[in-house]
This record gives C-alpha cells, structure tokens and sequence, in this order.
C-alpha cells in the first residue's frame, strides 16, 4: 500500500489526455493483502491521486458485471423473456462475455417501476467460488444492478421526492429521507425481500469463512438501488456474523457507483457514514446524471431552514448530498455527446486510460444493444425538450444549458418556505404519483426576451391550456412567491 502519496484537495480528474488503454488482466496477484483499503477500509485514502492500478482494475472489473446486466436484459416484445433476462442463471455470465468471473450467480432479481404493473428483470446476486478465495483474499458476495433502459424506469426517476426510507421496522428515523422513486422500486414487491433474504442466506452458508465482503456495483438507477441496499443491509445488520452480544465481525459493505446520482438528503448521507457503508462515486464531471436530483439544493447549497436545524444539524430535510468519495473523470462534451457522457462503456473507456471508441452519432460500438437503447432514450429527452423549447437553439442558450435545464425542472422534490410558517409549499413540478394524468411538461420564457428567467410548468404544449404554476416571480419586483399566477 503506498503510503507517500498525497490525498488530493479535490477529486482527481481523469481527462481524455490519459495513458493509453491498458489490456485486460487477471486479478492482481497483491490484491488478497490490501482487498480491506480497495473496498474502502480507509475511505479510499491515498489511492486516488493517482489513481492506485488495483483500485483502477476492480473498479473496471466490477463495471464489467454491470455491463453484463445490460446485455442481458430482453427489451424485445416479441421475445418469450421480454423484460427478463435472455439468459438462465447457470451461463449468464458466460453468454454475456464474462466466461472467466469466477462468479456463481445464485438469484435473480426484479423490480416494478411506480408507472409500469409489470416487473422488470435488474441484475443478479452471485458469490466467488472457492478457488478465487486466494485470489480475491476474501469470499465476495457481489450485487448487480443494470441502469435506467425502459421509458417507464426514466419516468419513475424524474417523477419523484423526498420520503422517509422507514426500512427498519423498530426505528423509523424520521430524518432519513431518500428519493421516492428510487424508494418505490427499492421496496417494490419482488425486489426489497429477494435482496435480504438471498444475501441472508449466503452470510449464514459463508459465515464461517475468514474472510467475506459484500460488493454492491450499479450504474445510474442501477448505482441507486445499490447505494439503498447497501444502507438497508447494514441498518437491518444482516452485515453482522454472530447474535446479541456474540456478534464477533462486521463484513464489509462497498459500493461501486457509475454515473449515479443522489440518492437522499444529508440524514441518509450520515447515516450511511455512521452505519459504515463505503461508496465510491465514479463520475464523468460532464455527466448531468451525477448532479441530480438536488441540483438547487444539495450538500454544497442549502437553504437556513433545509438542513434540519438552525445549527446545520444532520436531519438534512430537503437537501440532497451524496454518500460516499467521488473519484471524477473527464471525458466528451455534453454539446456533441449529449448521451454519451452517462455512458457506462464510455466510463470504462476512460478507466481503462483511452478515449472510448465512439461513432460520431453517439450510438457506441458493436456490442452494446442495451447500452444503446439506454443512450437513444437519453438523447429522445434531449431533443423533445429542444423541440419544445426552439428558443433555446438561438444561442443564447447551448444544448448543455437546455438539458440541464431539462433536468433541473424535471426534479420533483418539493421546495418550499420554511417548515411550520403556514404557507403552501412554492413548488409543485408534477402531479401525484399514479393518478393517470400525464407527465407535466417544463417550458421557460425565451431567455432573449430581457426578462429574468421565469420558469413555467404548463401542460404539454399547444393543448391549448393555460400554465398551472408559475414558479416565482422576477427576483426583486416587490411580490412575494406563490404558487400560482
């Protein structure tokens, strides 16, 4: 472990001025001594800048198994396995070009979105064999969890807020609030329960071995579920080998998060801390992925009443923050590559050391027909929004300010005047969750036409229907803000 390197001010930078790519290669033969620092026994400290090679290689190397979830996914209609995996459990990992994981996969797992009735497939819980224990150093119980990819998965993420995560039965802890669309696929029915009780059964098999570890690795959706799991494992204990007082060891959660976003406020952010669940956050800094929701209110700006007390205390109220240490790469700009800078192959491109082999168009290479279906509805948002809006094509504002704008608009948690003041809350972005209406849309004033920006949820345009909310009006014409104009 080397111990003179300096731990960065900030988040190191991996630009797309990087070495080249380095080949695959098997598991390092040093990993078994220091596995504890590369699960983030310490915070990562001292192996980030630069970049430690083992740290690189399991972060690639987890990124690989998200990427098998992907691949595996039947978005086909007309397939008998449509929204499950194309694959059975004993080969896929095999047939989705990972042959040489010394992986078991022992459950599948499934996950109803608020706005669908029907489950869809999401990843796979699998466990190291025995002959990788020398060369893991450890038994690794590893979590799957693929991205957003069907629109009903994109609808549940930009239709949410902030709800209290209640996972644990005999302590509600108000203060902890996760994203509620995040929370309903989480809790859905076939989800939540197979996650504990299969991980459940595998600590009990394992548990008399030396060493264990629970790995968690997603990407976007993906790297939310797991961050949840990843709490409501170590809230539950079922992290913890022994009983009552016997408990005698603590296995190790980490996180391996790609291009995720939030997933609660500052209460979460803590607990987690407290409960020692390690996340490593990789993020493409172009990515706008990785900065929502809470793009106005987060760890870094929050309002004097939305920490949860006038002192700032932990219950964190309606401020979003991120769990865990961010490691930050650089790569695409968001002008030419509006979805390729949330692509989870274009972040293993990057950790690898190279530019990632993209066409011009943005669809990626020849093997990743999930990953392009995921990138096509990224970029249909983007050019919906555009085409609603023309105005922002004028160049006042740059395709980046326009999705991000998109996205800032399209988070749904609720800001509001202070707590107990009597007033109704400012903003309200979309309709009950479930109600059968359809999804409001966000336009704003053209940003040319000299008036401060004023941002208006309407219906979808041209229905002929009036706004139903204006957000505020220009800062300092002398009127309070309301709800509706």
């Amino acid at each position: 472990m080397p111990s003179t390197i300096a731990m960065p001010a900030n988040p190191v930078l991996l630009s797309s001025t990087a070495a080249p790519r380095q080949p695959r290669s098997p598991i390092p033969s040093s990993l078994p001594a220091i596995w504890r620092e590369i699960q983030g026994a310490d915070d990562w400290r001292n192996l980030l800048h630069p970049l430690h090679p083992i740290l690189r290689h399991e972060l690639i190397r987890y990124a690989q198994f998200v990427i098998s979830s992907y691949k595996s996914f039947d978005q086909d209609p007309s397939s008998p396995h449509y929204l499950n995996s194309k694959y059975p459990m004993p080969t896929i990992l095999s047939q989705s070009g990972l042959s040489n994981a010394p992986y078991q996969v022992t459950k599948y797992l499934y996950a109803t979105p608020a706005t669908s009735t029907r489950s869809h497939w999401i990843g796979y819980i699998a466990v190291s064999d025995d002959h990788s224990l020398s060369t893991l150093g450890r038994r690794d119980i590893l979590v799957s969890f693929r991205g957003t990819v069907t629109n009903t998965e994109w609808l549940t993420n930009f239709m949410s807020s902030l709800a209290t995560a209640r996972l644990d039965p005999f302590n509600p802890r108000p203060d902890v609030k996760v994203e509620s669309g995040f929370l309903t696929l989480y809790t859905s029915a076939c989800c939540r329960a197979a996650l504990l009780t299969e991980i459940s059964r595998i600590v009990n098999l394992y548990k008399n071995d030396d060493e264990l570890s629970i790995t968690l690795a997603g990407h976007s959706m993906g790297s939310s579920l797991a961050v949840l799991f990843g709490y409501d494992l170590a809230e539950l204990g079922l992290n913890r080998v022994g009983s009552g007082a016997g408990i005698n060891r603590v296995i190790p959660v980490t996180v391996y998060s790609y291009g995720g976003p939030r997933v609660g406020n500052l209460g979460f952010k803590a607990r987690c801390d407290e409960l020692g669940v390690k996340v490593l956050r990789v993020v493409n800094v172009k990515d706008p992925v990785t900065k929502m929701p809470g793009l106005f209110l987060n760890e870094n700006l929050r309002l004097p009443w939305s920490s949860g007390g006038s002192g700032g205390g932990s219950g964190g109220g309606s401020c979003y923050a991120h769990v865990g240490v961010e490691l930050a790469l650089d790569f695409f700009e968001m002008e030419n590559y509006p979805a390729c800078v949330h692509d989870l192959e274009a972040y293993v491109g990057r950790l690898e050391g190279s530019d990632h082999e993209m066409e011009k168009d943005g669809r990626g290479d020849n093997h990743g027909d999930l990953l392009r279906k995921e990138r096509g509805f990224f970029n249909l948002i983007f050019e919906k929004f555009v085409a609603w809006a023309p105005w922002l094509q004028d160049g006042v504002m740059n395709s980046t300010t326009s999705f991000l704008t998109l996205l800032m608009m399209a988070e749904n948690h609720v800001l509001s005047h202070p707590p107990g003041d009597g007033r109704v809350p400012l903003h309200v972005l979309s309709h009950p969750p479930g109600d059968g209406r359809e999804p409001l849309h966000i336009l704003s004033r053209p940003p040319s036409d000299g008036r401060e920006l004023l941002h208006i949820l309407s219906h979808p345009p041209g229905d002929g229907r009036e706004p139903l909310h204006v957000l505020s009006y220009p800062p300092g014409d002398g009127r309070e803000p309301r709800a509706d104009d």
